[in-house]
């Protein structure tokens, strides 16, 4: 293969990979991610909880035998992050395998696995939240998060907002952007690393 046909077909794995990590993240993120997941994947601390559901033990410590097992909360936010981030791979590589199989493409499987495990550890790292919130400090960012916020509305008693509250991390809010844009940016690269290994497979056969 010539040095531009090899271009080209570069530039065109590239862009299918950073169009299927970027199209299928709302679908892992919004639909296929447990509500549970969602709400705890970002919790932090060394008070307790309890593992059946993350409730503090300090509510209701009353609670034995199964039910009473406990762990600390960032335990039990790594955990439900971790949970997360094994849905969201497995769309992202079933995505990625039909796409390219579908249009006649073979990506290695050492390929895939990178592309995947870029994105999966980056991604489990951003939703814990911490280290967006210092990358964002650095980048300058920390009064655009406090400025761009969202008010939910009261919901009423038994509801989770039974008043109205602000939300600083939630959809619309300046965090959900800048957590985007960095998601975006990491499937740049990490398409860029699996062309990369796939092209020097494939000049060694």
């Amino acid at each position: 293969m010539t040095d531009c046909l090899r271009a080209i077909e570069g530039l065109a794995l590239v862009a299918a990979l950073t169009a299927v990590f970027d199209g299928v993240h709302a679908l892992g993120d919004q639909f296929v991610q447990r509500e549970h997941d969602a709400l705890t994947k970002g919790m932090h601390g060394s008070h307790l909880v309890y593992v059946n559901d993350g409730s503090p033990v300090e509510e209701n410590p009353w609670r034995h035998g199964k039910e009473g097992r406990t762990c600390t909360a960032s335990a039990y936010g790594r955990r439900s992050v971790s949970r997360h981030c094994l849905s969201y791979s497995a769309v992202q590589l079933a995505s990625t395998l039909t796409v390219t199989r579908t249009l006649g493409y073979r990506v290695p499987a050492k390929a895939l696995l990178a592309g995947t495990a870029i994105n999966a550890i980056t991604h489990g790292i951003l939703d814990r939240r911490d280290p967006l919130l210092w990358l964002a400090e650095k980048a300058g960012k920390t009064g655009y998060i406090k400025h761009a916020t969202v008010v939910r509305k009261a919901g009423g008693e038994g509801t989770e907002y039974p008043k109205a509250v602000q939300d600083v991390s939630g959809p619309g809010t300046a965090l959900m952007e800048l957590d985007q844009a960095a998601h975006r940016a990491i499937g740049v690269a990490a398409a860029l690393v699996t062309t990369w290994i796939t092209l020097r497979t494939s000049c060694r056969r």
